[in-house]
């Protein structure tokens, strides 16, 4: 008899401390709401360092030289972005925030990235094989960039005792494509002070 009711409470004893406080605890954020755990480069540096820039960039003379010119917007095609810092930084998410930053403002015209014109190009190749002529898109038909736009993440660590000096330093250039004149060259900084943790 013991038996019928031993078993059953072990298992709520298992499974007791399986879900104890020993577990981990997630508590859900607002996405846009500012954490910074570690002093390392996050989703809230890339936010607010690609609106920072984008709006300096489309705040200087080179926008309004070009619709002087009889120009419609600019085409404008976010090229490389190299991470030269001492982290990891997944430099893809920065180069999104950057684009959706650009499209959004209304001011230019955003091009597809090289990755993604080799997607396109592989469609049309595809296309001109199986899909049929009323529905083919053509080659030599895509729009050339009248700017790209590249960059680089660099940083630099200072530690002494237990606290550890974090600088970040993100450079974007804007070149003539045609050209090859840099229309525009924009800098943000970023530093940080993380006390009583140690740099891994």
């Amino acid at each position: 008899m013991r038996t019928a009711w031993v078993l059953p409470v072990l298992g709520l004893l298992v499974v007791a401390c399986y879900n104890g406080p020993s577990g981990p605890v997630v508590h859900r954020t607002a996405v846009d709401e500012e954490i910074d755990l570690s002093g390392r480069w996050n989703d809230v540096d890339s936010r607010a360092v690609s609106q920072e820039m984008v709006q300096d960039l489309l705040s200087r003379p080179w926008l309004d030289e070009w619709s002087e010119g009889g120009n419609k917007r600019p085409r404008i095609v976010v090229g490389r972005v190299a991470n030269k810092s001492h982290e990891h930084i997944p430099t893809d998410t920065f180069v999104k925030d950057l684009e959706r930053e650009l499209v959004n403002s209304g001011e230019v015209s955003f091009l597809a990235s090289f990755g993604q014109r080799e997607q396109l190009k592989a469609e049309k190749l595809y296309q001109a094989e199986a899909a049929s002529l009323e529905t083919q898109k053509a080659m030599g038909r895509e729009l050339g960039a009248d700017f790209l736009l590249l960059g680089q993440i660099n940083s630099i660590v200072d530690q002494a005792g237990g606290i550890t000096l974090l600088f970040y330093q993100v450079e974007l250039e804007l070149i003539n494509v045609e050209t090859g004149v840099k229309e525009w060259i924009g800098q943000k900084k970023i530093k940080k002070v993380v006390e009583r943790g140690e740099w891994d």
